[in-house]
């Protein structure tokens, strides 16, 4: 087998005692052997390791050093929910272990199979050959995945322990308001007008659903075999229960459109630019379409999707800014909130102006 694309070896501030981890996989999971360990590079919130053995690949999950066990780095939370949800979605990957041992690796983590196949990047390989009516096709099958597990009852599954009940939103509103002060640098705006206006325009929560909270091409896995169709969702690091119209602005703050301003089509990570991909509007519509879900104020969650992403670079810049890592990925994750900042604003005065 040969080693994913996006595999590095590990950096050395995230390296970690590799055979303590695999005499932990020995006595919990039965995994004989000491695995060959890579680091992928795409994660960005917590950290994500291929154990490769002779017989099998394996990825390991864990938090950042230092992290704190907040929702976005709490191992024993993703793992539950990736446990329960599983029989009701057959989009996620099998678990293997999760350790609450801090003595093996320093933190929590889990360990789970990895799901061979394709995940798109911003400039997918050839071979795939996506034309415009398979790129289409495809589209429609991984938006079909966040309606289908939007449609998965929480209460089925166990998962309705991770439900607060009504007022989604404005937790919503008011948590990520909160998380930005918290980690504002002198070198970013400070979306004062972007949170009050959020504030005083929220609408009431329409639905409850299993939502996935980071919903993107590029934690979409397709089969080897068949690269239209799509095969496991990774990265359930946000997932929980709430308004599924929250799920999707936050994805679709990731959609870069071939059309938009070039400042924004720099910043893609994803292929979603293709020719044969709908646009935004065009998935809000067959969202809406599919779900039975009425979407009469989609400029509210844009803009919501748009802050939160602002927020999430902002919280990675916060660690490299701080020196808390050193990855120079993120050095300029800045110069992306500054961005942002001014993308929610131009939102705004459309809404306003009644041009959107």
């Amino acid at each position: 087998m040969t080693i994913p694309d996006n595999a590095r070896a590990v950096r050395d501030e995230d390296a970690f005692d590799v055979a303590a981890v695999a005499a932990w996989l020995g006595e919990h999971a039965g995994i004989a052997g000491t695995p060959e360990v890579h680091q992928f590079s795409g994660g960005a919130s917590n950290l994500t390791y291929l154990l490769r053995y002779p017989d099998r690949d394996l990825v390991l999950r864990r938090p950042p050093v230092g992290a704190k066990p907040s929702s976005g780095h709490d191992m024993v939370r993703e793992y539950r929910i990736q446990s329960l949800l599983a029989p009701a979605y057959r989009y996620v990957p099998r678990m293997v272990g999760l350790c609450t041992d801090h003595s093996v690796l320093g933190s929590d983590f889990y360990v789970m199979e990895r799901v061979p196949g394709t995940i798109l990047r911003a400039n997918p390989p050839a071979e795939l050959d996506l034309t415009p009516e398979r790129t289409r096709t495809l589209c429609l099958r991984i938006v079909d995945l966040l309606v289908e597990l939007h449609g998965v009852d929480p209460a089925s599954t166990g998962l309705s322990e991770f439900s607060r009940g009504s007022g989604y939103v404005a937790r919503q509103v008011a948590g990520w308001t909160a998380r930005y002060e918290k980690v504002r640098t002198e070198n970013v705006p400070d979306f004062a007008r972007v949170t009050k206006w959020l504030d005083e325009t929220q609408p009431a929560d329409v639905a409850s659903a299993v939502i996935h909270g980071d919903f993107r091409l590029d934690n979409v896995v397709l089969d080897e075999h068949d690269p239209l169709q799509p095969v496991a969702v990774l990265d359930w690091e946000l997932a929980t229960v709430g308004d599924p119209l929250m799920d999707l602005g936050s994805s679709l703050a990731y959609w870069v459109q071939a059309d938009d301003d070039p400042m924004l089509v720099a910043t893609k990570r994803q292929p979603s630019d293709l020719p044969g991909m709908l646009t935004r509007r065009e998935i809000v519509d067959y969202y809406s379409q599919k779900t039975g879900l009425a979407v009469d104020n989609w400029g509210f969650y844009e803009v919501f999707g748009l802050f939160r992403l602002a927020v999430i670079a902002q919280q990675i810049y916060y660690r490299y800014h701080h020196g808390q890592t050193t990855n120079p990925a993120f050095k300029d994750f800045w110069v992306i909130v500054g961005y942002l900042d001014s993308r929610c604003n131009t939102l705004i005065d459309e809404i306003e102006g009644g041009r959107a």
